[in-house]
């Protein structure tokens, strides 16, 4: 099987808090620019900003809102309630906000979404701001994206060039994966083949247990089993990795590429120099990019973006080669019985 990246073309939608890009929609009028730090690579993704609060009508600037007797599921349960600082119930009008959120998202196909943690409608681990309390965790819109199984980014590590790096690749994987068509048992080993030493690097005893279900396969694989592999691949591409493990993956790769290719990189370190965060993700994208140059497999990224204006001609010219020249075999050969 060939060792080889696999390059999507289609920007990916990422949904995204509206106050975390800029909007001053929070109840005190205030937002962050979160993806001010993404200079040019923000124009690889489709943005899908959303506000819940506002979209329920409450305004801004307009009263805090907090869960009442629970937390975000129970809302959605009818279990708990939303009150504002004054006391007055806004469960209704912060549901109807949530979904009409929900319902954009869907419209516009978006895989992922970037999240303000300490929200108590956009909050998935935390919906309290205060330093010593997470608050009543999911928030209401929170509980609604884990339903939807979305790929979720806290907006806090968009600022870290690292964390971001690693989300990235992880999302891009992650969207080529969950879309991709799979019927036979081949089709899984193919996927797995591409996806499995980032899976390594996230959960190495996850992917030995995998490797060995997938090698007591039958040969006709149900629908319900290939659905239940692809949701624990899916689950284990969504846990961010470490700087640590990261590390020694990109030494491990280019050691591949240095093996492969006979050459070096230079600015690639080995995982004992001590270096900050920002430069280990400079390293990461110039061996990610060299790679991709130099057409050698880079697993620890195994599923790049690249917009069509940005490849090489010579690719567009040789696959139109390879079309004309299936079609001139096809006019020669006699069709297969």
């Amino acid at each position: 099987m060939e060792k080889k990246n696999v390059v999507i073309h289609d920007k990916i939608t990422i949904g995204i808090s509206a106050c975390c890009m800029g909007s001053p929609v929070r109840y005190n009028n205030k937002g962050w620019d979160m993806l001010a730090t993404l200079g040019r690579e923000k124009q690889d993704f489709m943005w899908c900003p959303v506000c819940p609060e506002t979209m329920s009508g409450l305004g801004v600037p307009r009263d805090p809102i907090h869960l009442s007797g629970g937390d975000g599921l129970m809302v959605l349960n009818g279990e708990a309630r939303i009150k504002n600082r004054r006391g007055r119930d806004v469960t209704e009008e912060v549901l109807l906000g949530c979904s009409s959120c929900m319902e954009t998202l869907k419209r516009a196909n978006a895989t992922a979404y970037i999240y303000m943690d300490g929200s108590p409608t956009c909050g998935v681990y935390r919906t309290s701001l205060k330093k010593q309390k997470r608050g009543n965790p999911p928030g209401i819109f929170g509980a609604m994206l884990l339903d939807e199984e979305m790929f979720l980014i806290p907006a806090t590590d968009v600022q870290s060039p690292i964390k971001w790096w690693d989300w990235r690749r992880r999302l891009l994987a992650f969207h080529w994966f969950r879309s991709l068509p799979l019927e036979r048992k081949d089709d899984l080993y193919k996927a797995w083949y591409v996806l499995k030493f980032l899976c390594q690097e996230i959960d190495d005893a996850f992917t030995r247990d995998l490797g060995r279900k997938l090698a007591d396969l039958p040969k006709t694989v149900e629908e319900d089993t290939i659905k239940s592999i692809r949701k624990e691949i899916l689950e284990t591409l969504r846990k961010p990795s470490t700087v640590k493990k990261i590390t020694h993956s990109l030494w491990k790769n280019y050691s591949y590429y240095r093996k492969t290719k006979g050459q070096e990189v230079e600015g690639i370190n080995s995982p004992d120099f001590r270096r900050n965060v920002t430069t280990i993700a400079k390293e990461l994208m110039l061996m990610e990019r060299t790679a991709f140059e130099e057409e050698v497999f880079f697993a620890t990224s195994p599923v790049i973006y690249r917009d069509k204006r940005r490849m090489p001609k010579v690719e567009a010219y040789d696959a139109e080669m390879d079309e004309e020249i299936e079609n001139t075999l096809k006019g020669i050969l006699p069709e297969e019985e």
